[in-house]
């Protein structure tokens, strides 16, 4: 399974040194030129994330490159990019969209615009091309068919007698957007989590709540009975663990939507093939893939899903109260919830 989960470290680095500049432009200039950079190299974008290993399989056939990842999560990565920005070993990355804010204002990113760059929406992606929202994440709830009156709602988790995973939030991106995604359903926001700390902080003096991640492994073991998790996460791990054994909701009285963007660094020794990964992503091959791998394509509306594909996406009307985080307000805030989480949750557990 993989290990990306986006831990919030600290990344307070100063930046030195003069970033490699992109040596070709046009796609027949940016595949020549990658072909004979030989090889890309990644951090945090192992295969079995959201199907990324058909998308290097494509990549690598396509231009006669071979590939090597690094398992970790996006801050994990951006560290390890500042401290080889002398002698860099990575071409790029996939980050959290929490993130993104960070890397642009330390110039970590390299920026490109694919040759359907329009296509992408607005909001998912910045205007100079430092990063751009290959699928989004919703925040989901995985449930056990062994549960009775399962929650179709957040607020629903209150009222049962079954045990919730939130996983570790204050490291964990996606446990932090469940808390996000907990707020926007009691009424709360970026800059108000406080029914969300409440909710859970009940739900720890019930004792109830554990910080424990969710995995196929400890789903059969039965350690796991309802987990907040993003739903790519849900979905693929439901099909692994058995759709007779569980079911994923969207909660229905609200949650959060984020993403992933992929980050070319600005101190690649190979940017051209590393800009062409990011134009393979975009393409409606590369959004099929994401879709295959239960991530749900930023292009989605645009494009026509395979039946194996579209049967492993939720109905869009599950998302109908699902909100877009804002990524600079979020940024923010997550760095309040560490030490709120502390004192008023996790000290009740």
């Amino acid at each position: 399974m993989p290990t990306r989960r986006g831990v919030m470290i600290g990344l307070g680095l100063a930046i030195a040194g003069t970033p490699f500049a992109a040596r070709a432009q046009s796609l027949s200039d940016l595949a020549s030129a990658a072909r004979n950079e030989g090889k890309v190299v990644s951090l945090g974008m192992p295969d079995d994330w959201a199907n990324w290993g058909e998308i290097w399989k494509a990549v690598t056939e396509q231009y006669g490159v071979t590939h090597t990842d690094t398992d970790m999560s996006s801050g994990e990565a951006i560290e390890k990019i500042i401290a080889e920005r002398n002698n860099p070993s990575a071409d790029i990355t996939e980050i959290g969209i929490e993130f993104a804010p960070f890397v642009v204002k330390k110039g970590l990113s390299l920026p490109y615009r694919t040759t359907n760059w329009d296509k992408i929406p607005a909001w998912a992606r910045d205007k100079d091309g430092q990063w751009a929202l290959s699928y989004t994440g919703t925040i989901a709830l995985l449930i056990s068919k062994s549960v009775k009156n399962p929650p179709k709602t957040f607020a629903d988790l209150l009222h049962g007698d079954y045990k919730v995973s939130i996983g570790e939030v204050g490291k964990a991106t996606q446990s932090n957007v469940g808390v996000l995604a907990t707020a926007f359903a009691l009424g709360g926001s970026e800059a108000n989590l406080k029914p969300a700390i409440d909710f859970y902080a009940e739900l720890a003096k019930q004792k109830r709540l554990l910080p424990i991640n969710v995995f196929p492994s400890n789903m059969e073991k039965g350690e796991v009975e309802v987990g907040v998790v993003w739903d790519f996460n849900a979905l693929a791990y439901r099909d692994i663990a058995g759709k007779d054994k569980w079911d994923v909701v969207i909660p229905a009285d609200g949650s959060a939507t984020g993403g992933y963007t992929t980050m070319i660094s600005a101190f690649s020794k190979r940017p051209n093939i590393a800009k062409l990964v990011r134009e393979y992503a975009f393409s409606d091959a590369g959004q099929i893939d994401f879709a295959r791998g239960y991530a749900r394509p930023i292009r989605i509306d645009q494009i026509t899903l395979p039946p194996d594909a579209s049967a492993r996406m939720l109905s869009s009307s599950q998302y109908a109260k699902a909100r877009l985080m804002d990524v600079n307000a979020w940024t923010d805030s997550a760095k309040v919830l560490i030490t709120d989480w502390q004192n008023d949750v996790a000290s009740k557990m």
